[in-house]
C-alpha cells in the first residue's frame, strides 16, 4: 500500500529570478520516490512547500529548465504570494524586518 501511495506523490520545484526571467522556471520535478526526495531536500534547506496536487499534475508534464507558460501565471502567482507572506510572517516571529 505504501508503494501505491508513494507513486502518486508528485513534486515540482520552481525558481524565480525576476532579473533573469519573465516567469518561474521548473528546476526539479518528480513522481514517487523522486518526488519524496525533492520534498525532503526542500525541507532540509528550509524551502517553503505548498501542496497543490492539480498544479503539480500539470507542472510535472512540462520540461525541466523551462519557464512556466502564461496560462499558469495566476496559479503560480498565488503560490508566490503564499510563500512571500509565509516568509514575512516567519521573519516577524524571529524579529527580522523585511
Amino acid at each position: 500500500m505504501d508503494n501505491i501511495q508513494n507513486q502518486k506523490t508528485k513534486a515540482v520545484a520552481l525558481k524565480y529570478e525576476p532579473a533573469k526571467a519573465q516567469s518561474p522556471k521548473i528546476v526539479a520535478k518528480g513522481v514517487g520516490e523522486l518526488a519524496e526526495r525533492i520534498i525532503q531536500v526542500a525541507k532540509e534547506h528550509n524551502v517553503s512547500i505548498h501542496e497543490d496536487p492539480n498544479l503539480a499534475e500539470v507542472l510535472t508534464k512540462l520540461e525541466l529548465n523551462t519557464e512556466i507558460p502564461p496560462d499558469l501565471y495566476q496559479a503560480v502567482a498565488e503560490i508566490l504570494v503564499f510563500v512571500y507572506n509565509l516568509n514575512k510572517r516567519f521573519a516577524s516571529l524571529k524579529g527580522i524586518s523585511r
